[in-house]
């Protein structure tokens, strides 16, 4: 049975770049750098043919199966040594050559254990063509290189082998599931964040794994690790929220919703549960288990600080967005139509609120209040509208409410000076050197004698340069007489 989470989709406007970049460095150091591998293992066949180590170690392997059978209780060994006893019995050099060399514990074992296996001329011969098999090509195998080898751990490994895998169908499973996970995650953290967070999680997968497997020198690779750590700042990042999860069991396949923490025990449960009772299957669930707590566990001690959830998460895709905007608009103009204009008040009010981006609302909002340009909230909305055009560069729409606003409602609630300020300077930006006398006249009736000295003084200076001399012989003369 297999449960993923599957709550958004890809916004391919804005591409999880992060994810991407994983995935194609996983493809090219297995494609380019693992890649010779197998040129590696095929001379490592030939030099262990040649030197006649076979029979040596052939007879010893198959005691030492039946060793781990009956002392250490490995049953699941039981086929393992059978098809071992079928190779040899059908004389297939090269494949139980291949069982020997790619059998790190068995290497392990036979260097341990040297003294009672074989006659000193033996032993001396297994040692020096044996450890130079080892040295010159097994040694250099990509997992043993750069894999995270628990008898030799070294913090570089525990970062390498997070971009090795064992194969095709290893390394495909893992970046789908690296993709489904990681754009989510990303999106949620931000590339930088997501980056440490997707390391720190294979790393600590991979320090939970060595603690299970303390001594061994069996190779650890794949992303699997970093990915589960993946799945448990995902449901983390949406903790009690229920999300959607995909499911397939045998051929059948659905979605359900769930809250996103209540399957972490269930995926934890059944990697330890794995570890456990299902035997050798080359899987490390203690690595899984890991990651999961560990993904989990840096959202909740961290999730303030560090990797704290970016709040734009939450919010809706802008299509999403723009549908919602166009429906609740649609609402609010069918109100308006109506004459319902309480109602659409309320509705252009809200939409506003939520999306002060968009000028159209408050121009719909200015147009209501201005049936009643008696009450004081056509001034608010004047005003308001007047900023909104300054900010946005429209200087034209500017004066032009400015004005409307003179004619309708500046006999029941005058502007303030610095308003008609904000006009003068506008208008004279734009040579509309009427409006700006006009505004002058208004800021002069408002009695702040600062702000009206310092409007006169622009004004002359203005008229001077544009060589209209009785203009600004006009305000001069207004200055020295103030």
């Amino acid at each position: 049975m297999l449960i993923i989470p599957a709550e958004n989709a890809v916004n391919w406007r804005r591409p999880p770049w992060v994810t991407l970049g994983l995935i194609m460095t996983c493809l090219l150091v297995f494609l380019f750098y693992q890649g010779d591998d197998s040129r590696k293992l095929e001379g490592a066949i030939e030099a262990y043919l040649e030197s006649g180590l076979i029979e040596l170690e052939a007879p010893v392997y198959e005691d030492y199966l039946q060793r781990q059978i009956r002392f250490e209780g490995e049953s699941e060994r039981i086929l393992e040594l059978q098809d071992f006893q079928e190779l040899r019995a059908s004389d297939d050099s090269v494949w139980v050559a291949v069982s020997l060399l790619m059998d790190p514990e068995f290497y392990h074992y036979m260097q341990q254990n040297r003294e009672l296996l074989w006659a000193p001329a033996d032993r001396q011969r297994w040692a020096e063509q044996r450890g130079v098999i080892q040295d010159s090509y097994m040694d250099r195998l990509s997992a043993n290189q750069l894999g995270l080898v628990p008898a030799e751990l070294s913090l570089s490994d525990l970062i390498t082998y997070q971009f090795l895998h064992g194969g095709w169908g290893h390394i495909i499973g893992n970046l789908v599931f690296l993709f489904l996970l990681g754009f989510t995650v990303e999106k949620a953290l931000g590339p930088g964040k997501y980056l440490l967070a997707y390391l720190l999680c294979g790393a600590l997968s991979g320090l939970v794994f060595t603690a299970f497997s303390v001594g061994s020198p069996i190779p650890l690779v794949g992303a699997s690790g970093s990915i589960s750590g993946l799945m448990g700042m995902y449901v983390a990042i949406y903790g009690l929220q229920k999300i959607r999860f995909f499911y397939f069991v045998g051929v059948y396949f659905n979605y359900f919703r769930a809250p996103a923490l209540a399957l972490l025990p269930v995926w934890l449960g059944k990697e330890i549960y794995d570890y456990w009772f299902a035997g050798a299957t080359g899987i490390a669930y203690m690595a899984h288990a890991g990651g999961l707590v560990a993904g989990a566990g840096l959202v909740w001690l961290l999730g303030k600080s560090v990797f704290q959830v970016r709040d734009t998460f939450f919010e809706p895709e802008v299509e999403e967005q723009d549908e919602r905007f166009t429906t609740a608009y649609a609402q609010a103009m069918g109100s308006l139509g109506r004459m319902e204009f309480e109602v659409a008040q309320r509705q252009f009010e809200a939409l506003w609120q939520r999306h002060p981006e968009r000028l159209v609302l408050l121009e719909h909002l200015y147009q209501l209040a201005k049936l009643r340009p008696d009450l004081p909230l056509y001034r608010e909305r004047t005003r308001e509208l007047m900023n909104e055009t300054l900010t946005r560069k429209q200087p034209e729409r500017l004066i032009e409410v400015w004005r409307e606003y003179l004619g309708k409602g500046e006999g029941y609630a005058p502007l303030a000076a610095e308003d008609h300020n904000r006009v003068l300077f506008t208008s004279l930006r734009h040579d509309d050197l009427k409006a700006a006398e006009k505004a002058f006249e208004r800021l002069r009736s408002c009695g702040d004698e600062l702000l009206t000295t310092e409007a006169c003084r622009l004004l002359a200076e203005e008229f001077e340069k544009r060589q209209m001399t009785p203009k600004a012989r006009h305000y001069k003369q207004m200055l020295q007489a103030g």
